[in-house]
C-alpha cells in the first residue's frame, strides 16, 4: 500500500506566535494521526517559482491515513490556533510503491 505524505511549503510567516500555538497543537496531533516528520524548518535550496521559506514533510503509512489526520478534531483545532498567521502551500501526496 502506497504511503501518504503531507507536503507543507511556507510562502509567509506573518505571525510568529501563531505558528508557534499552530505547532504545539500540530506535533501532538500528526503522531495521534500516525505521522512521522522526516523535515521540519530544515535548510531548503528553492527553484523556480518555490520560495526557500520553512518546508515540512510528514510521512503516513498510506494516503487514506494522511487524509483523516488532516480531518481529525485534534489537527482541525491547530488550523483554528495557525488561522491567517502564515501563508503556505499545503498538499497531501500518495506516494508510490
Amino acid at each position: 500500500m502506497p504511503k501518504g505524505y503531507w507536503v507543507s511549503a511556507y510562502r509567509t510567516i506573518s505571525d510568529p506566535e501563531k505558528l508557534a500555538a499552530y505547532n504545539k497543537l500540530a506535533g501532538p496531533a500528526v503522531e495521534a494521526g500516525g505521522g512521522r516528520i522526516l523535515a521540519r524548518g530544515s535548510r531548503v535550496v528553492a527553484h523556480d517559482a518555490g520560495i526557500a521559506e520553512r518546508t515540512v514533510l510528514i510521512e503516513f503509512d498510506s494516503f487514506e491515513q494522511a487524509v483523516a489526520a488532516h480531518v481529525s478534531a485534534a489537527y482541525q483545532e491547530a488550523l483554528v490556533a495557525l488561522s491567517d498567521g502564515v501563508e503556505r502551500d499545503f498538499r497531501i501526496v500518495e506516494g508510490i510503491d
